[in-house]
């Protein structure tokens, strides 16, 4: 909650110059908020269905942010994040149901105790999938990215920016709190986490190799880093099946999505100065620019 307060707080600061000539900054102003209010309530729920409903909110009104430019492009690109959204929202809330049914309660405190107890938790594979996929969708998990390159592309930079440093990280909320609170001492869901990881890390990393945007770099890139911290969220579930301390893991985990926020803060912030000053984001267009 404090890092996307202090997130939010640099963005806010940044748009005024950045929207000083946009007719609808004011309706970005608006939905800005909305979403912040939003995020704010998935990062301190303590029960499910509570992140489910801000995650929900969540995603309508980071939408309006991606289209924000009302081109054709950044119309196509909200609205593949929104079908992503609303389909990985329905399959979460399916599995949501199941869990609900199967064992009485949504709180995260209790489901742990719950969890705990089970000797085997073969039986909850199929429900923490379900609601794992609405979560990793929003986290750019692979292949559940697709959304991602050309949002963080066509939005404005702070856009892109809270998209990145912020909105992923509540995806990743969720999975920490399915991996670590439902499945924290099966090593199965470890290595099936630590493997889309993995995946994840590799494909990004390739991605943003072959991009000449620098906006659609970063966001490749953080599909990247994405990865290296569901490795992180797969290694903490791995140590503590095999009955050792992951607490190196843990820390490691945390630390890189904190470091993730703040960086690709920055980055996304530099590439809208790039883009202010010169109106290109091609890597060959703004050859030299540094100097």
């Amino acid at each position: 909650a404090v890092l996307t307060g202090a997130i939010w707080f640099i963005t806010t600061i940044y748009s005024k110059e950045y929207f000083q000539q946009d007719r609808n900054r004011n309706r970005y102003y608006l939905f800005m908020l909305l979403t912040e209010g939003a995020t704010m309530g998935i990062f301190l729920s303590a029960d499910f269905f509570t992140t489910f409903i801000f995650f929900e909110i969540m995603s309508f009104t980071s939408f309006v942010m991606v289209m924000h430019d009302e081109t054709k492009e950044a119309m196509r690109a909200a609205h593949t994040y929104l079908a992503v959204a609303v389909l990985g929202g329905l399959v979460t809330l399916m599995g949501l149901f199941m869990l609900y049914q199967k064992t009485g309660t949504l709180q995260m405190d209790l489901l742990q105790q719950f969890m705990a107890q089970q000797t085997d938790k073969s039986a909850f594979y199929g429900i923490g999938a379900l609601v794992f996929f609405g979560f990793a969708a929003k986290a750019g998990l692979f292949p559940l990215h697709i959304w991602l390159p050309n949002a963080y592309t066509l939005a404005p930079a702070p856009a892109s920016a809270l998209l990145s440093g912020i909105l992923t990280k509540a995806g990743v909320f969720g999975i920490v709190v399915v991996s670590c609170v439902m499945f924290g001492t099966d090593g199965n869901w470890g290595l099936l986490v630590a493997v889309l990881g993995f995946i994840t890390m590799f494909l990004g990393a390739l991605l943003a190799l072959f991009s000449v945007n620098l906006k659609r770099t970063l966001a490749c890139s953080s599909v990247s880093q994405i990865g290296f911290i569901l490795t992180g969220i797969g290694m903490c579930c791995l140590l503590k099946s095999a009955g050792q301390g992951n607490g190196l893991a843990v820390r490691g985990t945390f630390l890189h999505m904190v470091n993730h926020s703040m960086f690709k803060l920055v980055l996304f912030l530099c590439a809208g100065v790039v883009f202010m000053n010169l109106h290109q984001l091609d890597l060959n267009d703004i050859r030299g620019f540094g100097r």
